[in-house]
């Protein structure tokens, strides 16, 4: 074995003073340990050698590239390369999903805005409304074409409304589609017959109390379409604002004018008494508070099957088609049904008036001889 290699490799390495006197004096290397390099001289060392290097690089231009080089001296005009930007505490990467949108607004505000669309109020910019127009909307002579048409009837009708219209001004209606429910149109059928024509909160209390699995969304449905028609239509509020006919109304809060500034609130009575009205299939409905809410109509829809594997014997795997039901109400007020009634009376009276039947003409009877008849 040669034993020159590896001495070679720990030469370095030692860290002993006196290394094996039979190495020592190997024939091969007379002397190789007698004078071992202090490890502190062998630091100095390197690091002498790494500044000349690295001096010896930076002599040379670090960002010397003969293919820019080249392409600089065949193009003098060229823009010279923008220096990059040390990135600041706390902003984003210059590969972050953001940078694009930052950009573009860096752009658009050093960018010239065309004065003629930008008119300045103080330091705030306006836009011009006429080139807004011109991108919200597509089409501004359909615009304008139905513009010129509701005019031309405003004048002909001289500022009437029809009845459709002035109902939809007039009467507040809401409706709310329930998500899909894993039932069937003929289970939920029969809970919508239940609710339809009563009100919403009779509706709330029989859902409540039902034995149908699906009466749990059913009910969850309609005080969510409750909560829908109070926020976005005003429904089911009363009369706001409108002073309560009973001097003992009770106060909803004890609030007073010193410590909130407003008045407490008292709950408010409907001003109209209990008005006993007939509904359309002939029971009877006592109505308290025309701003009640009820449920006008209720529908179901059929919706997408799902697939259920049906195990079987012998190994068969059948597909069984699981429905899916949405259901929809109508609510409206009770306001809505006290009219219908009226009209319906109001149209009962008229024809009783036009259809009396006279036996007798109101007329003189004439050829009376005395209380005898002449036969």
């Amino acid at each position: 074995m040669n034993v020159s290699a590896p001495i070679r490799r720990l030469a370095p390495r030692c860290k002993f003073n006196n290394y094996p006197s039979q190495l020592n004096r190997s024939n091969n290397h007379p002397g190789l340990y007698q004078n071992p390099t202090p490890l502190a001289a062998r630091l100095q060392t390197r690091t002498t050698l790494a500044t000349t290097r690295h001096a010896s690089s930076s002599s040379s231009d670090p960002e010397s590239n003969p293919v820019l080089d080249e392409y600089r001296r065949k193009n003098p005009n060229a823009a010279a390369p923008q220096p990059q930007q040390a990135p600041r505490a706390g902003d984003i990467a210059a590969s972050s999903i953001f940078e694009d949108d930052r950009r573009a607004q860096r752009q658009a505000e050093n960018a010239n805005e065309d004065p003629s669309a930008v008119t300045k109020v103080g330091d705030k910019k306006v836009f011009d409304p006429t080139n807004m127009l011109r991108v919200l909307d597509p089409d501004p002579n359909a615009r304008e074409r139905w513009e010129r048409k509701k005019i031309i009837q405003s004048i002909t009708k001289g500022g009437r409304l029809s009845k459709p219209e002035f109902l939809m001004q007039t009467e507040r209606e809401h409706m709310a589609k329930s998500e899909m429910m894993k039932t069937s149109t003929k289970k939920l059928g029969m809970l919508a017959r239940q609710i339809q024509g009563k009100t919403l909160d009779e509706a709330i209390v029989q859902m409540r109390f039902s034995k149908k699995k699906v009466a749990q969304d059913v009910m969850a449905h309609l005080e969510a379409a409750r909560d829908e028609a109070v926020v976005m239509r005003g429904m089911g509020l009363g009369q706001v604002g409108v002073e309560a006919e009973a001097e003992d109304a009770p106060i909803l809060n004890n609030a007073t004018a010193d410590v909130t500034g407003t008045q407490p609130a008292k709950a408010v009575v409907s001003p109209s008494k209990p008005l006993d009205i007939q509904l359309k299939d002939g029971k009877r409905h006592t109505v308290t508070d025309t701003s009640n809410i009820y449920i006008e109509q209720a529908w179901v829809g059929r919706g997408p099957y799902g697939k259920l594997p049906d195990f079987r014997a012998r190994g068969r795997v059948y597909i069984m088609r699981t429905p899916w039901t949405s259901l929809s109400v109508v609510l409206k007020e009770e306001a809505t049904r006290v009219r219908e009634w009226r009209e319906r009376e109001d149209r009962r009276l008229k024809q009783r008036k036009e259809k009396v039947w006279v036996p007798l003409p109101d007329r003189p009877v004439q050829g009376i001889r005395g209380q005898w008849y002449s036969w």
